[in-house]
């Protein structure tokens, strides 16, 4: 059975430099990105992909290939995925798939289930829904309708509060009710590898690193999307800092009030991953500081 290694955890975690580290090492490494914010090519400091320096150390896929107008799926990302693992698998390559959205993780290694089809008449009544009221309304109705999984995502995704409502509505059962039916996926042999701290801990490291976002370019990073895309509600805008920043642009905050709710938006985000990757029991867990290459060496000995 084919080997992959995943290295998953909260943001601003380390996950990074933990998958170079194999690089660095001399393993034959390939990273796939599986972060549904680093899809979009606007946004590569905001979102902390790797730099160029960083990727010249191995190859990267699926990284920045995204507009900021192109909404993307777990099943658009299980198809690029799958297809990166058998190629990098066929160059004698280790595919190390690396993030932070749980949700692609469980689709590409416990499966995804098939939801029926959505009228479009359904679709298109939330798409201008979540428009017109605003996310935070519609995030407010999700909710109330399946809080469970209302509460592993960001009150300002509309691509995915839009989508569990719709599919509510559509099918008469709960978004996180589908998930739970997904099948098993045995085609890899998987370790799974966590970076992360309590809470407590990283919250200081993740306000270090806004400050340092803006000070490398974040600012002029938002000001570039914001002319290639000024629709905001478009789905590479709903990351957090993209959405901040462009309210900044807009007028609608000070840039301080732009830094806190970027920093409180942040830990929040920590908090969900925190909460969904803490409840594997699958997951191997280190600390940043902590080396995780003699794991990865017995696994791939094995």
């Amino acid at each position: 059975m084919n080997k992959v290694i995943c290295i998953m955890g909260p943001t601003g975690s380390g996950k990074t430099a933990q998958s170079l580290a194999m690089a660095k090492a001399g393993l034959p490494v390939c990273i796939i990105n599986a972060d549904s914010r680093q899809l979009y090519k606007d946004f590569p400091i905001i979102s902390a992909q790797p730099d160029t320096e960083e990727k010249a150390l191995c190859p990267h896929m699926l990284f920045g290939y995204l507009e900021t107008k192109e909404a993307s799926s777990a099943g658009d990302w299980l198809e690029k995925a799958k297809n990166e693992i058998e190629l990098a698998h066929a160059r004698g390559q280790i595919p190390v798939l690396v993030g932070g959205t749980g949700f692609y993780f469980r689709a590409l290694f416990d499966g995804i289930v098939k939801i029926p089809d959505i009228p479009q008449d359904i679709h298109t009544h939330f798409i201008q829904e979540i428009q017109k009221k605003g996310s935070r309304a519609l995030y407010a109705e999700l909710q109330k309708t399946d809080r469970e999984y209302a509460e592993k995502i960001h009150f300002n995704d509309k691509q995915r509060i839009a989508r569990a409502l719709e599919v509510f509505a559509a099918t008469g059962k709960k978004f996180s009710e589908w998930h739970k039916e997904t099948p098993k996926n045995t085609e890899y042999d998987v370790l799974r590898i966590g970076i992360g701290l309590p809470l407590s801990e990283l919250s200081p490291f993740l306000y270090k690193r806004t400050a340092l976002m803006l000070e490398n370019g974040a600012m002029e990073e938002a000001k570039t999307a914001l002319e290639h895309c000024p629709d905001i509600s478009a789905p590479g805008w709903s990351g957090i800092g993209c959405i901040e920043l462009a309210d900044y642009l807009l007028g609608k905050h000070s840039l301080e009030e732009c830094k806190t709710l970027w920093n409180k938006n942040t830990r929040a985000y920590a908090k969900r991953q925190w909460t969904w990757f803490r409840a594997d029991p699958r997951i191997h867990w280190f600390r940043p500081e902590e080396q995780s290459l003699p794991a990865i060496l017995d696994f791939l000995n094995a």
